[in-house]
C-alpha cells in the first residue's frame, strides 16, 4: 500500500471548498471524517475529535453513528483508546475488543456494538494534543503498522489545519491556514523528491526513511522534511 501524500492531496482538496464557504470550521471535522475512512484500508468507520483541556469533546465529526456511540462512551466513562492518544499524544491500537485488558468499563460498554477493533492517534499542535483521529472495523486485526503509520501522517497535516482553525474563524482565515497547511505537504513532497533523486529510491523507500528519521529524532515530519531540504538532516537509508 501506498503512503498517503497522495491521499492528504485529496484530503486537503475536500476540505478547501468547505473551509471557504462555511462561516465556522468546526464542520471541517465532518468532511475529514469522511476522508480518513476512505483512505485508510479496512476502516469501516472514522472519526475526528477536537478535546479540550479537560478531555471534554468540543468539535467532533463521525462517519456514523457507530463510531459516535463508541467515542461518547469514552467520554462519559472517562476511559478508552481515543482519550488515550488524546492524553499520551500517542497511537492506540486494539486489535480484538472482546479481548482487551485496557479500558476494562469502555470496552465492556461497547460489547454490543459492531466493532471488534480500534486505531486511535493524537493530533498533535504546537507540541500540545488537541484532539484525536480514529478509526474502528468490526473485524479483529483489522489494522496494520503500516495502517499505523498512514494515520499517523493524516493526523500530522490534518493538526496543521485544524489546530488553528477555530470555531468562530472566518472563511479569509481559514484560507490562510489551509495555505499553511498546504505547504507542509509540499515540504514533505519536496523532501521525498529530495530523497529519491539521492538514492535512486523509490517513492515508498524515501518517506519511509523520513518517517523513521522523524521517529529516531524526536521530532515531528515536517521539521524532519525541512532539514533534508536545507540540509541540516541525517536521515540514513
Amino acid at each position: 500500500m501506498n503512503l498517503p501524500l497522495d491521499d492528504l492531496t485529496s484530503v486537503f482538496a475536500r476540505l478547501k471548498g468547505l473551509l471557504l464557504t462555511e462561516s465556522k470550521a468546526g464542520s471541517a471535522v465532518e468532511a475529514l471524517a469522511e476522508a480518513i475512512k476512505k483512505s485508510v484500508a479496512g476502516s469501516l468507520g472514522a472519526g475526528v475529535s477536537l478535546i479540550d483541556a479537560q478531555g471534554r469533546a468540543r468539535s467532533t465529526g463521525y462517519t456514523d453513528q457507530i463510531v459516535a456511540r463508541a467515542d461518547e462512551l469514552q467520554y462519559d466513562l472517562g476511559q478508552g483508546p481515543c482519550l488515550t492518544a488524546w492524553a499520551a499524544g500517542s497511537t492506540e491500537q486494539i486489535d480484538d475488543v472482546s479481548k482487551e485488558t485496557r479500558w476494562p468499563e469502555w470496552c465492556a460498554a461497547v460489547a454490543e456494538l459492531p466493532l471488534r477493533s480500534t486505531l486511535s492517534t493524537a493530533l498533535i499542535h504546537d507540541g500540545s494534543p488537541i484532539g484525536a483521529l480514529k478509526v474502528y472495523s468490526p473485524l479483529p486485526k483489522a489494522f496494520s503498522d503500516q495502517d499505523r503509520k498512514h494515520l499517523a501522517l493524516l493526523a500530522a497535516a490534518a493538526a496543521v489545519l485544524l489546530g488553528n482553525a477555530q470555531p468562530d474563524q472566518t472563511p479569509a482565515e481559514l484560507s490562510r491556514t489551509l495555505q499553511e497547511a498546504l505547504h507542509s505537504r509540499d515540504s514533505i513532497q519536496t523532501a521525498r523528491g529530495i530523497l529519491m533523486e539521492r538514492w535512486g529510491a523509490g517513492p515508498d523507500e524515501a518517506m519511509r526513511s523520513l518517517l523513521n528519521a522523524s521517529v529516531r529524532s524526536g521530532t515531528d515530519l515536517l521539521t524532519t522534511a525541512a532539514g533534508v531540504i536545507d540540509g541540516s538532516a541525517d536521515v540514513p537509508r
